[in-house]
């Protein structure tokens, strides 16, 4: 099918996760033309047919997405705004275990707990906070210090501001629009592991990429 000096402009994120074994391209993509009728044309051409059993993931270069578009439109024009490789990966849907999420809740936070714990009581113990706060008191008040002071309670709050600071929340509330630590910490692990994913493909010969055949259910719908 042909069309005129057109210009389809398209966007993929690195990781596209699916729930239908029949991938489109509409799946996958953001489009956006000038003519409304190629968008929603490209939108259904399938692009990957997922099989009951094996492979689940996919590595597609964006030159394979070309082409599946040239094959419907020969002469359109192209812009890609996203990623040069895209990740597909099929998740069929589950129905949600709630005795089972809670089970995984109540494990991480007893794990995240205890070890907060012990990393505090080492952290203590290695640089001897309680013989620190005895010399202190000393010199302040010039007296002993009692067994316990205004200043292990003052430490034990600090402690507790501290960690809901840094965390930049607490339960559902957010202190600021910033992004946690653990969220910055979470999206540079999933970029390594899309970095590590794509090059492990290429390497493999394993990328669906232009020369290398048809994808696995390539024909359009």
């Amino acid at each position: 099918m042909s069309v005129g000096k057109e210009i389809l402009y398209i966007k993929g994120d690195q990781n596209a996760e699916v729930q239908n074994r029949d991938v489109t391209l509409g799946d996958i993509l953001s489009m956006e033309c000038t003519n409304s009728h190629v968008v929603s044309k490209l939108k259904t051409v399938r692009l990957i047919r997922v099989p009951e059993s094996g492979q689940h993931r996919y590595v597609v270069s964006i030159l394979k997405i070309i082409e599946k578009i040239h094959e419907e439109y020969p002469g359109l024009e192209i812009q890609n705004l996203g990623a040069q490789d895209v990740i597909v990966t099929y998740e069929p849907v589950q129905k949600k275990n709630q005795f089972l999420y809670w089970l995984k809740v109540v494990g991480v936070l007893v794990i995240t707990f205890t070890g907060s714990a012990f990393s505090i009581m080492a952290f203590n113990n290695d640089v001897d906070v309680p013989r620190l706060f005895s010399q202190f008191y000393e010199q302040v008040m010039g007296v002993q210090k009692a067994d316990f002071t205004v200043l292990e309670a003052t430490y034990c709050i600090g402690v507790v501001i501290g960690i809901l600071v840094f965390f930049n929340h607490f339960g559902k509330k957010r202190f600021s629009v910033d992004p946690t630590p653990i969220e910055v910490e979470m999206r540079l692990y999933e970029n390594d592991i899309q970095t590590t994913v794509i090059e492990n493909y290429a390497r493999k010969e394993q990328e669906l990429d232009v020369g290398k055949g048809t994808p696995i259910g390539g024909n359009r719908t």
